[in-house]
């Protein structure tokens, strides 16, 4: 297929707002930071995940996988609350290499899966290992989403036995506005982020941060300076 490394500007019939934000992190000086997880909803981790969360009374944003919500939406529907779903495309295709139309196709169908069985709006869309194209952009645009990327993640295969090295890693480097990717789906490395997530979240509120959702962050970064909640 044709479109995804072309100008983002290739098809100006598509083009419905003046810009679209692409997001590594937010702009606040306000401590808060938005820790989000990737590929779910799945069986073997994402239940464990969400019973971390509940233990450490935060929340967090899953970028959701719309196949995997037609096939395991029981598992999250009832234990979202406070939590946010973002839109993670159909099947995790790469999205650079497709074009407007198929982009849009992917998208909707998981927007559509995610209001059905989760009674979630998403406005939010994370592409897949991060890459997109000019068509990523004007999907987006035609959806109203917003692309959120991540400026700190878990480095499962650096800290594979080392979880309390994971958990220092985040903890040191995190800023205000920081959006954390983790992953709630895959094989045993999700077990690193999973042990590490205590003494991350412990770590990063002892620096006098607050864990919001994705959402909830860009709103406080629109914020003008100096209001407060």
């Amino acid at each position: 297929m044709s479109g995804g490394y072309a100008s983002a500007a290739d098809n100006q019939d598509a083009v419905g707002s003046s810009s679209v934000s692409v997001r590594y992190f937010v702009e606040t000086s306000r401590p808060l930071v938005a820790l989000t997880f990737d590929d779910g909803p799945a069986p073997k981790y994402t239940p464990l995940f969400l019973d971390a969360l509940a233990d450490a009374g935060i929340p967090a944003t899953f970028f959701m996988v719309g196949r995997n919500v037609r096939d395991n939406y029981g598992l999250v529907k009832d234990r979202l609350a406070g939590h946010e779903v973002g839109n993670h495309t159909w099947a995790h295709r790469d999205l650079a290499t497709m074009d407007l139309p198929a982009i849009q196709d992917d998208l909707r169908r998981t927007h559509e899966v995610i209001q059905e069985k989760l009674g979630r709006t998403p406005t939010l869309v994370r592409p897949p290992f991060g890459h997109f194209g000019g068509s990523t952009v004007l999907a987006a645009d035609s959806m109203a989403y917003d692309l959120i990327l991540w400026d700190r993640q878990m480095h499962e295969r650096r800290f594979k036995d080392d979880p309390a090295g994971q958990a220092r890693d985040i903890v040191d480097t995190v800023r205000p506005g920081s959006i954390i990717l983790a992953h709630d789906a895959g094989d045993q490395r999700r077990l690193v982020a999973l042990k590490a997530l205590r003494d991350i979240v412990s770590g990063v509120k002892a620096r006098g941060f607050e864990f919001v959702t994705v959402s909830d962050l860009i709103a406080d970064g629109a914020r003008p300076s100096g209001e407060g909640h």
